[in-house]
Order: C-alpha cells, then sequence, then structure tokens
C-alpha cells in the first residue's frame, strides 16, 4: 500500500481537516486560493496522475521535484508525522512550525537516544523550507513509500497566478495576441530559396517548430495589468514545461532557509552545539543551493515529458526528439533546433546550434582540404627533390647519426619518407593555410549572423542577463567572515561574563541572522590571495609536469632508437624511425588521456577555492582554468615536433647530449613535416574516437549493466518489485545528473584547434572533424535525452565566453601556421634556392645544396663509427643536412651565409604571412555584418507594431472615458432639467438624481 502525504485543494470547509490559509498579499501577487492541507491517503496512485506527471488528482502537474533521503525508522517516524499533522494544521505557515523537543505531547528526554541528531536537523530544515516555498504560493506533494527505498519525493507544482506573478518579475517575453507577416524575399531571392527549400525538404526534420514561418506573433515582456494583451486562450500552455520549471527553479533559488529549529538534548554538550552551528555556517541566503550541498536534499530537477520508447506511449516532445532527433539514422537531417530550445532551453539550444554551424562549415574546409592533399599525391613522381634523393645513382653517403654505434648510410633509403613528405609539404599546403584562416574568420562572423536568427526567433533581442544569485559557498564564507569580525570585536570591547547558555543562545541567534551580516561583508582579494596564490602555483607545477612528461617521451624515443640502432636484426635498424615515432606517439595519447581527467578536477578544485560569487563567475573561471591546462596538455608533444625537434642537435663528431647519455633528436632527411603530420593525426583521432565518442558511449552502458547486476542479486520480490513500471521522477531520479556544458564545449574547442592550428601540416583534419562531428551531434543528442535528467533551461543570447576562446584560437592559428610554413616545412628553403642559387631556374640540386660536407678524419676521439665499412667501402667524406661551411674553408664547420639567407626570408615570410591574413581576416569581419538586414528590418518593426498596439489601447481608454464623461454629463444634465411638483416627486428626483451618480 502506498501512502503519501499530500498538499492538496480541498474544499475549506471539509470536516475533521485542519486547513492552511495562505493570505492574499495584493502587492506582490498573492492572490486567495482554495485553502491548502497537509493529509494522507491511501489510494491507486497511478489512476490519475499518470505515472508521476501530475498529482494525485491528475490535473496539476509536476513542475519540478526535489529528493531526498530519509531513515525508515518506526518510532522516529510516526512520531515526527504525528507531531507534524497534529499541530501544523491550525497554525498559519508564518508561524514556527513545532519541531522535535519542543512544546509537543512527547518527552524528547525518552526517546531522545533513538534520534539521529543530522538526520532530524536536515528533517527540520526540509520542512522549514517546504513550508517557506508554499508561502510563496507553490503547491507540494509528498511521496516517501516509492520502489526506491530509503528515498522521499517532493512534487511541486506552481498554479497559475505564481506562473504570472514570477513571468512579470524575470520579464519573460510571452507572446501577444498581434501577428504580423514576416519579410519574405521578392523576384530572383523568391525563385532561389524555393528552389533550395525543395532540394533540401527530405534533410528537413518532421517536426511543426522546425517548418518554414511566414507570420510571427509579436512578442512582449509579461505584465499582469496587461493579460488582455496576451494570447491566453489555452492557459495550459501559455507557459510550456520548459519555462513553467525555470520559473520555479527560481524560486527555489531564492526561497531562504534560515530559521530552521533545532532542540538539543539535555547533557549531550557543546559538541552537538559546535555541530549544529556549522551546519548552520553551510546554510546560505539561498535556499536550494545551500541544502544541495549540504545533503538536505539529495537532488532538484525538473521531469521529462515522459517516455521515448515503448508501446502505446502518449506523443511527447521527448518522444518526437528522440526520433527526429536523437537518433544515428537520421544524422543526413538538419537538426530541429527550435524543439530543441523549447525543451531544453535556450543555453543548450544555442550550443548544438553552434555545434550544426560548426560542422556544416566543415564541409568546404575537407572537400579543400581533400584537394590539397589529392594534388601532393597527384605531384609526388614530379617532385625533384624526393626524385633526387630516391636516386641511388647519386651515391651520396650520410654521416652517423651518433656516435660510436651508428655508421654510414645511404641517402636513397630514406626514399619512402620523402616522398610521403611530399604529400603534406607542397606548395599547397601554404594556399590552405591561408583558405583555412579566412575560413576561421567566416565560421565566426556566420555564426554571429546565425546567433542573431535565433535571437529573434527565440524572443530575446531585448534580453539582459541580470546578476545571478550567489553561491551557497560564497554565503558561507561572507557568513565566517562575518562572524570572526564580530568576535574579534567583540573580544576587544571585554563585555562582562555571562552564563554558558546564554552566551550560546546569543550566538546561535547572530548565526540564524546570518543573512543580515553577509549583507554587510564580502570577500576581497586579502581574503582570496592564498587561494589565488595556490591556484598561481598549482597550474605552473601542472604545467611543468606536462612539460616533464614531453620530456621523458623524448628521452624514450631517443634511447629506443639508440637501441634499435644497434639491434642485430635488419628490420629493426630499417625501421627504426617508424617504431620510434608510433610508440612515442601512442604513449603521448594515453598520457593526453589521463591528464585530461585529471586535470579537469583540479581545475575544479582551483576554482572552488577562489569561492566566485555567483555561478556565473564560477563558470568562467572554470573554463579558463581547464581550457588553459587542457590545451597545454594537448598540443605541448606536438609544439616540440614542429618547432623544437632537430633545432640543436649539433654535426658529426660534436653532437649535443643530454645528460652526456642521449643525444638529441633530428629530423627526417625529408624534414619534420611528416612526423608532424603523424603526431598531430594519432592524438586528434585517438582522442576522438577514444575520449569523446567510446568513454561517452562505454561508461553509461557500463553504469547500466552494473545497475542490472546489482539489480539481479537482490531478491526476486526486490527484482519483480522493480520491474514493474516505476513513477516518471523515480525514473528521472536513476538517470544521470546534469553537469553542464562544459565538457562538450571543451572537446570541439580543442578539436578546433587541431583543424586550425597545424592544419598546414594535416589537411585532411577537417574531413576526420567532420565525420566525428556527425556522430557527436547524435551521440550527445541521445545523451541529453535519453540519459541525463532533464536540466534547468537558462535563458542566454550567446555562447559566453566560448566565442572570445575561439577568437583567441582562429588569432593563434595564424601565427602558428605561419611559422609551421616557415620553419617546419622546406618551402622556404626551396624558394630562397630556387630564386637564389639554382643555375637552371629548377629544384635540380637542391638536396645537394641543404647537405654540408663531413671529413671522417675530424671525428673527435671515441666519436667515429665502430664499423666504418659496414657500406662495403671506405668513406672519406659524408654529408649531414646543415648550412655549413666545408672542412676544406677557413672556419671549417661554421655556420654558413646561406643559413642566415634562410633564417631571413624565413622570419620575413611570418611577418608578410601573419600580417597578410589577420588583414584579410579583419577585412572578411568588416565587410560580414553581425545583424543580417531582414532581422535588423523585423526588429524595427517589431518595436513599431508595440508602440501601435499601445498607441491603440491608450486611444481606447481615452474614447471610454470621453463615453463615460458625455454619459456622466448628459444624466446630470437630466436631473437638473426634472421640475418638481410635488415633495414626495422632489425627493424622488433627488434619489435619482443620486442613483445617477452613483452609477456613473
Amino acid at each position: 500500500m502506498r501512502v503519501s502525504e499530500k498538499y492538496s485543494t480541498l474544499p475549506a470547509d471539509e470536516k475533521g481537516i485542519h486547513i492552511i490559509n495562505i493570505r492574499a498579499i495584493e502587492d506582490i501577487g498573492y492572490v486567495r486560493t482554495e485553502s491548502t492541507l497537509l493529509n494522507s491517503f491511501s489510494q491507486d496512485p497511478d489512476a490519475n496522475c499518470k505515472y508521476g506527471l501530475y498529482f494525485r488528482d491528475g490535473k496539476r502537474k509536476v513542475d519540478y521535484i526535489l529528493v531526498y533521503h530519509y531513515k525508515k525508522s518506526s518510532f522516529s517516524r510516526t512520531l515526527t508525522r504525528r507531531i507534524h499533522f497534529n499541530d501544523l494544521g491550525p497554525r498559519s505557515l508564518k508561524q514556527d512550525q513545532p519541531l522535535p523537543g519542543k512544546g509537543g505531547q512527547v518527552n524528547m528526554q525518552d526517546i531522545e537516544p533513538h534520534m539521529d541528531y543530522h538526520e532530524d536537523d536536515k528533517r527540520v530544515r526540509r520542512e522549514e523550507y517546504e513550508s517557506n516555498l508554499m508561502q510563496t504560493g507553490l503547491e507540494l506533494e509528498r511521496d516517501e513509500d516509492t520502489k526506491i527505498h530509503g528515498l522521499g519525493f517532493v512534487k511541486i507544482h506552481a498554479p497559475w497566478n505564481v506562473l504570472c506573478r514570477e513571468a512579470e518579475f524575470m520579464k519573460l517575453k510571452m507572446p501577444t495576441k498581434k501577428v504580423y507577416q514576416i519579410h519574405q524575399p521578392h523576384g530572383l531571392l523568391k525563385k532561389i530559396n524555393s528552389v533550395i527549400q525543395k532540394i533540401t525538404e527530405p534533410i528537413q526534420p518532421k517536426v511543426a517548430e522546425h517548418k518554414h514561418q511566414t507570420v510571427k506573433r509579436l512578442s512582449y515582456p509579461f505584465s499582469r495589468e496587461k493579460q488582455h494583451l496576451f494570447d491566453l486562450s489555452d492557459r495550459d500552455s501559455f507557459y510550456d514545461s520548459k519555462t513553467r520549471s525555470t520559473i520555479v527553479y527560481e524560486i527555489l533559488k531564492r526561497t531562504t532557509c534560515t530559521k530552521a529549529k533545532y532542540s538539543m538534548g539535555q547533557g549531550e554538550g557543546r559538541k552537538k552545539e559546535t555541530t549544529l552551528l556549522n551546519k548552520r555556517r553551510k546554510c546560505g541566503k539561498y535556499g536550494i543551493t545551500s541544502l544541495l550541498a549540504n545533503n538536505v536534499y539529495s537532488a532538484a530537477y525538473p521531469l521529462h515529458d515522459g517516455d521515448y520508447e515503448g508501446e502505446h506511449i502518449e506523443p511527447n516532445d521527448r518522444k518526437l526528439l528522440c526520433e527526429e532527433w536523437a537518433s544515428y539514422g537520421v544524422f543526413y537531417k538538419y537538426q530541429p533546433i527550435d524543439l530543441v530550445r523549447k525543451y531544453f532551453g535556450e543555453k543548450i539550444g544555442l550550443y548544438f546550434a553552434w555545434l550544426g554551424v560548426y560542422t556544416q562549415m566543415l564541409i568546404p574546409a575537407s572537400i579543400v582540404g581533400i584537394i590539397v592533399f589529392l594534388y601532393g599525391c597527384a605531384t609526388v613522381d614530379e617532385n625533384i627533390p624526393s626524385m633526387e634523393m630516391c636516386d641511388q645513382r647519386n651515391n651520396i653517403t650520410m654521416c652517423p647519426l651518433c656516435d660510436r654505434t651508428c655508421s654510414y648510410w645511404k641517402l636513397s633509403s630514406a626514399c619512402a619518407t620523402a616522398r610521403a613528405s611530399h604529400l603534406f609539404d607542397n606548395p599547397a599546403t601554404v594556399f590552405f593555410s591561408v583558405f583555412m584562416a579566412l575560413w576561421a574568420a567566416t565560421f565566426m562572423e556566420h555564426w554571429k549572423r546565425k546567433q542573431m536568427r535565433l535571437n529573434y526567433r527565440w524572443d530575446l533581442t531585448g534580453f539582459e542577463e541580470e546578476e545571478d544569485h550567489p553561491r551557497a559557498e560564497y554565503e558561507a564564507k561572507v557568513l565566517e567572515k562575518s562572524l570572526r569580525k564580530e568576535y574579534r570585536n567583540k573580544e576587544k570591547g571585554q563585555q562582562l561574563p555571562e552564563e554558558a547558555a546564554n552566551k550560546w543562545r546569543q550566538r546561535v541567534k547572530r548565526v540564524m541572522a546570518g543573512v543580515k551580516l553577509t549583507e554587510k561583508e564580502k570577500l576581497t582579494w586579502k581574503d582570496r590571495f592564498p587561494a589565488y596564490f595556490t591556484n598561481f602555483v598549482s597550474i605552473i607545477f601542472m604545467i611543468g609536469l606536462t612539460f616533464a612528461i614531453v620530456f621523458g617521451v623524448i628521452i624514450y624515443r631517443i634511447s629506443t632508437a639508440a637501441a634499435l640502432a644497434i639491434s642485430s636484426s635488419p628490420g629493426g635498424r630499417s625501421n627504426v624511425r617508424v617504431t620510434v615515432t608510433a610508440t612515442a606517439v601512442i604513449i603521448n595519447l594515453v598520457v593526453i588521456i589521463i591528464l585530461d581527467e585529471v586535470y579537469g578536477c583540479i581545475a575544479r578544485w582551483l576554482t572552488q577555492i577562489e569561492v566566485p560569487k555567483t555561478d556565473k563567475s564560477f563558470e568562467e573561471r572554470l573554463i579558463f582554468k581547464a581550457f588553459l591546462l587542457k590545451f597545454v596538455n594537448a598540443y605541448t608533444p606536438i609544439f616540440y615536433v614542429a618547432f623544437f625537434k632537430g633545432r640543436f642537435v649539433g654535426r658529426p663528431g660534436d653532437y649535443v647530449y643530454i645528460f652526456h647519455s642521449f643525444r638529441m633528436e633530428e629530423c627526417a632527411p625529408g624534414g619534420c613535416l611528416m612526423e608532424l603530420c603523424i603526431q598531430l593525426s594519432i592524438i586528434m583521432l585517438g582522442k576522438q574516437l577514444i575520449q569523446n565518442n567510446l568513454f561517452e558511449i562505454g561508461i553509461p552502458k557500463m553504469k547500466k549493466f552494473i545497475r542490472y547486476l546489482k539489480l539481479k542479486r537482490q531478491r526476486p520480490v526486490d527484482y519483480e518489485e522493480h520491474m514493474k513500471k516505476k513513477q516518471r521522477y523515480e525514473v528521472d531520479y536513476n538517470l544521470e545528473p546534469f553537469a553542464g556544458l562544459t565538457p562538450e564545449y571543451m572537446e570541439m574547442i580543442i578539436q578546433f584547434g587541431f583543424v586550425t592550428l597545424f592544419v598546414a601540416s594535416f589537411p585532411l583534419a577537417p574531413l576526420f572533424a567532420l565525420l566525428n562531428n556527425i556522430i557527436e551531434i547524435r551521440l550527445d543528442a541521445k545523451k541529453f535525452v535519453t540519459e541525463l535528467r532533464r536540466p534547468v533551461a537558462v535563458r542566454a543570447k550567446d555562447i559566453g565566453i566560448w566565442y572570445n576562446i575561439l577568437r583567441g584560437v582562429g588569432k593563434l592559428a595564424v601565427i602558428i601556421n605561419a611559422f609551421v610554413i616557415s620553419f617546419t616545412s622546406d618551402f622556404i628553403p626551396r624558394l630562397v634556392y630556387l630564386y637564389m642559387y639554382s643555375e637552371s631556374g629548377t629544384m635540380h640540386g637542391f638536396v645537394n645544396h641543404t647537405l654540408s660536407y663531413f671529413n671522417v678524419s675530424d671525428f673527435q676521439e671515441g666519436t667515429a663509427p665502430n664499423d666504418a665499412i659496414e657500406l662495403g667501402y671506405p668513406v672519406q667524406i659524408c654529408r649531414y643536412k646543415d648550412y655549413r661551411e666545408p672542412p676544406w674553408s677557413e672556419s671549417k664547420y661554421d655556420i654558413a651565409k646561406d643559413f642566415w639567407a634562410v633564417l631571413a626570408a624565413r622570419l620575413a615570410f611570418v611577418i608578410v604571412f601573419q600580417n597578410l591574413v589577420m588583414f584579410m581576416s579583419d577585412f572578411v569581419d568588416w565587410i560580414i555584418p553581425d545583424i543580417p538586414k531582414d532581422i535588423s528590418q523585423q526588429i524595427h518593426k517589431e518595436k513599431v507594431l508595440m508602440v501601435e498596439v499601445f498607441m491603440k489601447e491608450e486611444q481606447g481608454k481615452l474614447q471610454l472615458l470621453e463615453t463615460w464623461r458625455d454619459k456622466d454629463k448628459r444624466k446630470g444634465e437630466n436631473c437638473n432639467n426634472h421640475s418638481p411638483r410635488s415633495s414626495m416627486s422632489h425627493r424622488g428626483s433627488i434619489s435619482s438624481c443620486h442613483s445617477c451618480h452613483v452609477e456613473v
């Protein structure tokens, strides 16, 4: 049998029931309603409530759920209910509710050993908080007899008057009765749009919200005084479920919990009193955040609209989203963004809209990247430098790559590497770098325009974010500061000694009045200095840790390469570079994935100790720290290969060593660009496949499987009960809580960096990002619809700090690509040779020009190769890649002037490329307006129409007033012109005149 505690609406004259009247307060919008009571009953719970979507009466919709843990102690539960029901009824909710140990019919000293003081304190705070919620006009219903043992649920419903009051406070724009035509293109544009609509019709989602609209309702901030202007034909749908839950959550946030009572047992001592004080310090000014932080409530969430799969399911938005959005079978369709916004709110809607725009913009970038890659494939056989390296007739003998153990080798053995390098190191990659810089600028402008269109469609054009409520942790910290300050002032005052009980009573009163104390205090930089110092030291330490790990991988590469070089296996010696590169990149990938999770947790902890005031400030600081750490973690190995590998290697006979044991790495004869491409591709694809997709799919499946195994181990009775249909709020409680959009944005921003920062070395990066995002959109959609609790809808008009991060990454990409083309690839040395040193005006002789000479007699003692005749002939002169003077020069082995010429050309290219591309990006930014012309016209039209509506209303009021005045004047004249014939008739005339005035 299900026993429920219910706040229900019954006639006021019902006998035997204690009624709690909530008086109307006209100035803040409270209205007189039917009486509300707390009552217990037993009947079929699923008869009319649609499995938890409505109250037991089947009429009032559940807008929000509060969940709490309780201990099923029969004695204490019976006592609590008896006191609650018997004492709460005849008293107003504004009065103090009776609590254990104060005034009841039971002696608390007799039952005190059976009570859990912490649980009792939580229960008292819940009762007080729920009482305060009822004072705001909300209606509550409790359910503790659920299939999830030890959990109680409080269902919250917001009646019409509360919704109207809060909508006015929150300045929610609601549709009015006024309907106007949306501007439609004419002539050629109209024909083009109609053709595009017909072509794209198969890829449009089949939802009503996504259809092309020709008319739009005029929206205006809701006002109870102007309710006649709004379309109230259907009150049930005027406030949708998303808006209702937002309004309730706003009430939950601002409802205070500062007067909770607690009666201490005699002889329990100071320990329990101090525990209570510490708990009260944690109870902040704004209830729900404080209560969740202190585990008074274990969860708070709005309900999903219903089930999304199964037979005989009523149509609902969740089911529609699952079919038309959260399914891999519709990957080729557009997203129903308007329906996503209607169900999840503007903030989540903007995220998926941004992700959709980003994915669409990757299509042209992928096409151009494929063309660039195919150009490299088509011209590989015509590349003169790689042909010279592969030509064995040149018979170029290269110097040993290390001292003693390494021997001489043929340049033609690096033929495969040289040919592969040309696929990514060709003139087309320079064009692709310029193209991607302009693409990033175009993408940002396109998103700004799309964002403005969404703001217009979603009635957010005049929306301004208000200052958020302070966080519970901030309030607790301020309260603690206030108490310390008051205590110091008291010590200075040297007050007269008082009894311990009086001291404690005053101290508790001061804590209960903590809200007043916090209004006078705030946290300054001095209060936060220890946290700031900890943040600085921790971030520096973690960045140093990342560098140390990369350095460790470098040592691994060097030592492994040396071990394989002296291997007796010919296959091991021939594949040294491939083996070392592949294994090192895999190690880097594993370390990056592990550190990503660690850095995410550390960034959250560092932000928490800063104690930001609002949730928005907390989120922005968390994003900055997490992005900084994850950016360094993901790109440090790539930066090493791009800009540091092979720069400080020395020369034969005088190589540079680390710790006198490990020789610095150098690039392959074809350059480091090929290795950079391998590093970038493996890390990018590995992160997307393992971290973004496998984790997001595998971890929820694993958790569900573990819950299933735990359930199978339970008793058969429990298993059969579990298999029965649960209430909606029970099913939603088992879903994962919504953790915010930061992880979703973060993985996309890191991917955006892979696509733009080093695109010169990997033209196929946009293609792999596109393929990943096609899956990512449906994966995230499925997670939001089926695996997460429904998040509270949050209004937002932009993507916030993420837009600034995107712009920063786009600017940084221009600089990095300039350095990659200039210093990592051989593009600049080829241009210098072609225009300064080539005798035939072609690239013939380029390889010979880049190789310096070394006389083997100049080897220092102990550095010559052990096997000098491994090639089958004695070597007198060997070659190595560098610009140095030959051994027959007076300043042999010094840096040659060719090196300085190439370096000057590289620096000049960086300056020209950077300024030219940034100028072109800024030009694109300037030439494309942020607000589309048709949207600006529509916004102006809305303002004009709204003025017309109010002018007509004022004219109507004036006409009605004039009509009343004319009517009053005519009746007055009739009364004055009436001639009395008798006293009776005279008295009748006076009374008739009086009645005229009264009527007016």
